[in-house]
């Protein structure tokens, strides 16, 4: 049967030079790399050379799964966090010198870039400072429109937010077109940015595959910001070690080595691959996560029970939380409450999933290459 994709697969091979493409993932949580990875693996696919900017955790991950390519030191904002979510607009506002210097080394790193690795077209997801006049540049984003406490700090946000996104040739929105979506406001506002606009899909590094044999009841998958990110694998211990369930821990530090002791029914790992990951879903009845929208496009694209957490003080997951919660398509609650009572009401929880297509940003990427 000759599918979507594989016309999209003969769109791509008639592309006729091979064509250099910066990759850059913002560095707020491990969900803006591991999103990329279904785009690198399509482009390595179609013989284009791929270079991905990053560090931290975002550089360790993509180093794993792609040890190959080429990965430059880009730093990233460097957002940090407080325990007391009411204080994190504060502390996020704090930081708005510090993000706008970013921005500004971005720019002047990226003109070398260009130079000096030849570079034909630049994907940045949600970082800000990453265009140029002299190649393409595509903004990826889900957040068109970024959540606040009130709706006149959303509407100069949103003002802020679309001054840099117009400066691109194009915004890819990795979410379904229409009213069934995943995102909700988030992805579908009302105004949107001056440049064309793109609905791609989700994007999945997880394939639906046929189910294994169930090995553990639950699979949590941690990651965000600290001290948040301690804070919830603190508690989910404590739960599991008092649980006759068996639990897989993913940690979500890929570069640490060190795992921390646990009690027999809980396996703990820093970090999995995206096969293993794979495999460790197949064979879970159960995950717990974060909010992430990343998380989010995996686990409804494989149609996955789950318990999402946002974390705390963090809007987009909490109205994430909310718009899911609403459909029945993730079960979500506050990371303040009782975690144990809601595992129970989770596995009588009757959830619904919508359909998608994790493939559909390939037509996307098609079409554009041929422009470049």
């Amino acid at each position: 049967m000759y599918t979507l994709h594989n016309i999209y697969n003969t769109f791509l091979i008639s592309t006729p030079n091979n064509i250099k493409i910066l990759l850059a993932p913002l560095d707020w949580g491990l969900g803006h790399a591991t999103r990329c990875i279904p785009i690198i693996h399509f482009l390595l696919d179609q013989k284009h050379t791929v270079i991905v900017a990053a560090s931290g955790p975002q550089k360790a991950i993509l180093q794993l799964e792609f040890p190959a390519i080429t990965i430059l030191d880009l730093s990233g904002y460097e957002i940090s966090y407080t325990k007391n979510k009411r204080m994190l607009p504060i502390k996020i506002l704090s930081q708005i010198p510090k993000i706008v210097k970013a921005i500004q080394k971005e720019k002047t790193w990226l003109k070398k870039a260009i130079e000096e690795q030849h570079i034909d077209l630049v994907i940045s997801d949600n970082r800000f400072g990453l265009h140029s006049k002299k190649v393409p540049c595509i903004f990826l984003t889900h957040q068109l429109l970024i959540k606040a406490l009130y709706a006149w700090l959303e509407k100069i946000i949103q003002i802020v937010n679309y001054h840099f996104i117009n400066k691109y040739t194009e915004c890819w929105v990795p979410d379904l077109p229409g009213s069934i979506n995943l995102s909700g406001d988030l992805s579908h506002p009302t105004m949107l940015p001056k440049i064309p606009v793109h609905y791609i899909g989700p994007l999945s590094r997880i394939s639906k595959k046929e189910s294994e044999k169930i090995k553990y009841n639950w699979l949590v998958i941690l990651s965000g910001p600290e001290p948040q990110r301690t804070i919830l694998e603190r508690k989910i211990l404590e739960i599991a070690k008092n649980n006759s369930d068996t639990w897989l821990l993913v940690r979500g530090k890929p570069d640490q080595a060190e795992i921390p002791a646990s009690p027999e029914n809980i396996l703990i790992k820093n970090h999995l691959s995206t096969g293993e990951l794979s495999t460790a879903l197949q064979q879970s009845e159960f995950v717990i996560s974060r909010c992430g929208y990343t998380t989010v496009m995996e686990m409804i694209s494989i149609q996955k029970k789950c318990i999402l957490i946002p974390t705390p003080g963090q809007t987009e997951q909490e109205y994430l939380a909310q718009h899911l919660m609403q459909q029945n398509w993730c079960y979500c609650i506050n990371q303040e409450e009782d975690l144990a009572l809601h595992i129970s009401k989770a596995k009588m929880f009757t959830y619904t999933f919508p359909k998608t297509d994790i493939s559909l940003f390939q037509g996307r990427l098609a079409a554009f290459l041929k422009t470049v």
